[in-house]
């Protein structure tokens, strides 16, 4: 059931791996702080530790860590606070859930070609997620070469869902940092003046 008015706001920057969307959701609050509007970044690369200390990317451990993931926003949004969500959320549904939850939200799917975000995804380091995702998982799928910690990955095991209710769909496979940034501050300056 979504909230009040007086609450808080959620953006879900949602796309591929590789899309380009955790730079966009840290530069979008990066911007929006340089204005005087504070909002809470949620990474669910960062979140998913504490949800599920050993991860195995399974889909029902993925339903559950979403779960959390939401839940975390609106418990925050009900708080008055405003959060940038930061996570692929390939599922119609796993949106849809925050959008029922949330009185004031907004889903923004970066749009990207496989072949783009694989080049992106190939050049990030290791960290928060296992680097060279879709590589091995291509790699899996051809020879059945198993590689540990690796599950399903969006985009080559499991299609990313895209949502007609979006309110926002940016294609970033050939804009540069700054004009993805640019048209989406746009986008969201407009969407905060009318919600």
């Amino acid at each position: 059931m979504a909230g009040q008015r007086g609450e808080g706001w959620a953006i879900w920057v949602v796309g591929l791996p590789g899309s380009g969307k955790s730079t966009l959701a840290v530069g979008l609050r990066e911007a929006l702080l340089a204005k005087g509007v504070d909002a809470v970044l949620l990474q669910m690369d960062e979140r998913r530790k504490a949800y599920v200390p050993e991860p195995k990317y399974t889909s029902e451990e993925r339903l559950a860590a979403y779960r959390m993931f939401t839940d975390e926003a609106v418990g925050l949004v009900r708080e008055g606070r405003n959060v940038i969500m930061d996570g692929s959320a390939y599922r119609v549904s796993m949106r849809r859930d925050a959008r029922k939850k949330i009185f004031r939200f907004a889903e923004i799917f970066v749009e990207c070609d496989l072949e783009t975000a694989m080049k992106r995804e190939a050049a990030r380091p290791a960290g928060k997620v296992m680097a060279d995702l879709y590589r091995k998982a291509l790699s899996r799928k051809e020879t059945g070469q198993d590689f540990n910690g690796l599950g399903d990955v969006i985009g080559v095991d499991i299609p990313f869902e895209k949502d007609s209710m979006a309110e926002f769909v940016i294609d970033n496979s050939e804009l540069t940092r700054e004009e993805t940034l640019g048209k989406t501050l746009h986008f969201v300056d407009t969407w905060l003046v009318s919600v």
